[in-house]
């Protein structure tokens, strides 16, 4: 996994409510256990046209989103079944992070593990980047993780992350990473061990 630190980045706004994970990657991309090109199935149901044609009216095929790392959706995102492949579809697609004012807890586990940095903003500070961002898509927000913090034009928040998945995602390593990091201290306490 890439660290996590520091991302400035543009802002896919997104503001619909109860996103959940069929709609992030519908169950047909479902048959594989490689994370490989799921980006391509991201909002695949609204992400194209009948015919197989990227949809120019969804937010993903605005030419100015190309490249944006961040994803500002509604209320209560990830919420539904509990497929990892939602995590890996966004970041497939580039995303580095989602802000939103809840996460369904198993979304939010996958997205941890899987180095998707979830933001949670209270219903006000929501309600402003979707107002700024929304009228100007040049706009950028940044997120700097060693602070906890969310910045943008204007104004600033604190947001929660468990301790432990930080302290990964800084790191870069997922959790056998972390453990495989401790490689010489668990064989100095098993060869110490051994002697008791």
């Amino acid at each position: 996994m890439e660290p996590f630190t520091k991302l400035s980045s543009r802002v896919v706004v997104l503001p619909v409510d109860n996103i959940d994970t069929d709609q992030i990657i519908p169950a047909r991309f479902l048959k594989t256990t490689d994370r490989t090109g799921l980006g391509a199935s991201l909002f695949a149901d609204w992400r194209y046209l009948p015919d197989g044609q990227p949809d120019p009216a969804f937010v993903l095929n605005y030419p100015e989103n190309r490249g944006a790392q961040i994803l500002l959706a509604g209320d209560n995102f990830g919420c539904g079944s509990s497929r990892e492949h939602a995590a890996w579809a966004l970041l497939g697609w580039g995303f580095r992070a989602v802000i939103s004012t809840s996460f369904a807890d198993i979304f939010r586990n996958n997205a941890l593990k899987n180095g998707l940095l979830p933001v949670t903003v209270s219903p006000e500070v929501h309600q402003e980047l979707v107002r700024l961002l929304g009228g100007d898509p040049s706009q950028t927000v940044t997120i700097d993780l060693e602070t906890q913090t969310l910045s943008w034009a204007g104004g600033e928040t604190y947001f929660p992350v468990d301790p432990f998945a930080k302290d990964c995602l800084l790191r870069g390593v997922d959790e056998l990473g972390y453990l495989l990091s401790l490689e010489q201290e668990i064989a100095a306490f098993e060869a110490k061990r051994l002697s008791w």
